[in-house]
């Protein structure tokens, strides 16, 4: 039974913790109303942001914190420059690097190509919403600052499942007043949690751009990842678009191979690449957009953008749902 709809005065107190689904909406779309960002959850206490667990249990539960153990995350925080990571993290971003010296680069192109995408995705595809799973420690041009840039009712939902990230998602959460950002706790292959919390800020009857940058990697082909975008790109109305990047496993293909390996052999969770053809698979239903799959730095590039001149072993694309 749903306690708001059966005691109204408890939505003060209890916001949207035993409510239904639509009275959960409410509550939260009010917050929303007032304070432009919410941190989505299940049970959150007076006066305090809740978190999204995986179904598993905790909110984390799928990414344990552990210092001395490497975490993607934290690992990009370190190659972008940031201060967001630790010794394990360093120590074997060092080593990845020394295996492929480009990688620095590469991950400096997929942020350059997030912004490009988002910006294509708001200016010309009429986007606005974006479901950004992934999304690793916040940085310069994250997901809703280049999306409301263009058009400030645009909401963004956010989706990690990093302890440090979360300990972040304040920085995620600066919407401007007319659009809306929303941060959740959970694991890409929880795509049901992650859905249904996302309807509390999502309209899934309208358009929305599901953003997977950087995470698909981390999902071995025993999980078929594949099948986790289908999930997601089946809850998504036509005219909604996929926004992705993959390790390429098919450039520098030496180099990148020892580079995963020194990583496997000291993360908390393993990476894998993947060759053009694989990647082009995960938009099975989809219409590329122009220019397909390319290497990250080369999907619509323009003059003086990072990597031009090199190979990068990314890759990127986007695509619509018919």
């Amino acid at each position: 039974m749903c306690v708001v709809c059966v005691r109204p005065e408890w939505q003060e107190r209890e916001r949207a913790r035993g409510a239904c689904r639509l009275c959960r909406r409410a509550i939260v779309l009010r917050e929303l109303a007032q304070h432009g960002s919410i941190t989505l959850g299940q049970d959150n206490p007076p006066g305090k942001a809740g978190q999204v667990a995986s179904g598993q249990g905790p909110a984390s539960a799928g990414a344990p914190f552990d210092a001395n153990r490497a975490h993607m995350a934290r690992v990009y925080d370190f190659w972008l420059g940031g201060k967001d990571n630790f010794a394990a993290d360093r120590a074997v971003a060092d080593q990845v690097a020394a295996a492929y010296p480009d990688i620095r680069i590469a991950v400096r192109a997929q942020r350059a190509f997030l912004a490009r995408a988002v910006h294509f995705l708001v200016t010309q595809a009429g986007i606005r919403q974006f479901l950004d799973i992934g999304t690793g420690l916040p940085s310069a041009n994250n997901t809703h600052q280049v999306a409301q840039a263009a058009a400030p009712q645009t909401r963004v939902v956010y989706v990690d499942n990093d302890p440090i990230v979360l300990n972040h998602a304040r920085a995620l959460l600066t919407s401007s007043p007319e659009g809306a950002t929303a941060y959740i706790d959970a694991d890409l292959r929880d795509t049901g949690p992650i859905l249904e919390r996302a309807t509390a800020v999502l309209d899934f009857g309208q358009p929305v751009a599901v953003m997977l940058l950087g995470i698909l990697q981390g999902i071995p082909d025993q999980e078929e990842p594949g099948a986790i975008i289908a999930r997601l790109m089946d809850a998504v109305p036509s005219g909604s678009y996929l926004a992705l990047t993959q390790i390429a496993g098919d450039v520098a293909a030496d180099e990148v191979a020892k580079g995963v390996q020194r990583y496997n052999d000291q993360a908390a969770a393993p990476v894998a690449a993947r060759t053009h053809a694989e990647v082009g698979r995960f938009f099975s239903g989809l219409d590329l957009v122009e220019p397909g799959v390319v290497q990250v730095h080369r999907w619509r590039a323009g003059t003086g953008d990072v990597g031009s001149g090199r190979n990068l072993a990314i890759y990127a694309g986007v695509g619509r749902k018919p």
